[in-house]
């Protein structure tokens, strides 16, 4: 889980030779109004993140980058040499030729809200970030180019800022191999969101769209957001700095109020589960409990991973074995409501029982706040839209890419038409398999 990120600043000794010379200029950004789509892969369970793959230096090298709209910062393991690196699906990153310098407004906006000094202008732009689930990076920000592929079919090359990471932590929970780094798409200057915008490569907006059966897409830009059918919810520039907040919401399950009100809400995708405070947590708790007498389900204690979990008379073999026995939950705010059915907080473990996806997240320091995570964004389109301050979500096939041009869908039937399809995107840009083949 990715939520919660505290970054310290720390002088560290130059780790290796300093940068010299200059790195080319980057390709010429595209169109303003034009969106970038990426591959998504990986699940909630048994992987427990999903990864976008981007194309990263020059030449440029493929590298995963787990999904985080929780913190500002994208890091890679790099080889500066590593002081500590995780096994990982690729070779550590080797850094190019330019470093952010300490006097740098991206510096400052990694060391917010600490106090950021430099010793001297010229001064590498160390870090150190810190992640709720106690996994850590320590690195030095740098620039490469990044290659990212427009919807069209073309590409734009943009000299990026990002962490080279030399020593990692990752928590005990995981498994190896781990992702290469982490791809950080929260609010600040720092995020690679901030910055396409500012290079006039994307407007700043991030939408993911995460399939229960294993993978998705993400973009940015909006010409992915779906014209109609999207619930939109203003975003809260007072609850929480830097986080993707909804403001406060009153929590229900199904039609019963648990009688908490004014929950702080926060969309994150860089965590696993959804979190609810303590006393909510309880609450829900009890309530879904009392919910489940009588149901022919009974609470075990055999399967670890989750620590509330169901088993029936024979193991479940999926979700829609068991969701007709459980109610919506719901968190309701001032004009809009984000529904959790039950395959949005309910996982099938390998031993065939039925776990609860919702973990209170006082036990790991979240306090009062209440993180939404990559469970409950299961067959959604979440769209986080910087540019008019709303976050939007409306229920989608996250298997394939949506159509662009809904007046092309000439059967009435709700999926997009091959032959639009075909027009649009082309090679599909190997998130699918192809919608169309050659006539």
């Amino acid at each position: 889980m990715n939520f919660i990120t505290t970054l310290f600043f720390c002088v560290l000794p130059l780790f290796y030779a300093p940068f010299q010379g200059c790195y080319s200029a980057a390709t010429p950004p595209g169109d303003h109004t034009s969106s970038v789509v990426l591959p998504v892969t990986g699940n909630v369970y048994p992987t427990g993140y999903y990864h976008a793959t981007l194309s990263i230096g020059n030449p440029p090298k493929s590298y995963f980058l787990d999904i985080d709209t929780g913190s500002d910062l994208t890091w890679l393991q790099c080889d500066a040499p590593c002081t500590k690196c995780t096994p990982a699906p690729h070779k550590p990153y080797k850094p190019n030729k330019e470093l952010v310098e300490c006097m740098d407004p991206l510096c400052e906006s990694v060391h917010w809200p600490e106090t950021h000094q430099c010793q001297s202008p010229k001064e590498q732009c160390d870090y150190t970030v810190q992640y709720a689930d106690d996994g850590s990076s320590i690195g030095v920000l740098v620039k490469d180019s990044f290659s990212l592929q427009y919807i069209n079919g073309t590409v734009a090359k943009s000299i990026l800022a990002f962490g080279c990471g030399y020593n990692q932590e990752v928590p005990a929970s995981m498994n190896p191999p781990y992702t290469d780094g982490i791809l950080g798409l929260g609010l600040g200057k720092a995020s690679i969101l901030h910055q396409l915008r500012e290079l006039g490569v994307t407007r700043s907006v991030v939408g993911h769209c995460l399939s229960a059966k294993g993978g998705g897409y993400l973009f940015f830009g909006d010409q992915l957001v779906p014209s109609s059918g999207v619930v939109w919810t203003p975003m809260s520039t007072t609850e929480i700095e830097k986080h993707y907040s909804l403001g406060t919401a009153e929590l229900f399950l199904g039609g019963k109020t648990t009688r908490m009100k004014g929950l702080p809400i926060v969309f994150d995708s860089g965590s696993t589960y959804t979190y609810f405070s303590g006393e909510a947590y309880k609450a829900l708790y009890s309530m879904l409990m009392n919910d489940m007498k009588g149901k022919k389900v009974y609470i075990t204690n055999e399967d670890k991973s989750l620590p509330v979990c169901w088993k029936g008379s024979k193991p479940f073999k999926s979700i829609y074995d068991v969701k007709n026995l459980f109610e919506p939950i719901i968190l309701k705010f001032k004009k809009s409501k984000f529904q959790l059915n039950p395959e949005s907080y309910l996982i099938i473990s390998k031993n065939g029982n039925a776990c609860f996806g919702i973990l209170n997240g006082s036990e790991v320091g979240l306090e009062n706040i209440n993180v939404i995570g990559d469970i409950s964004f299961q067959d959604k389109i979440i769209i986080y839209d910087n540019e008019k301050q709303q976050i939007g979500w409306t229920p989608a096939n996250c298997n394939r890419l949506p159509n662009m041009d809904d007046d092309d869908d000439d059967d009435g039937d709700g999926e997009p038409d091959s032959a639009s399809l075909c027009k649009p995107y082309g090679s599909n840009l190997g998130i699918l398999p192809p919608y169309c083949t050659a006539n």
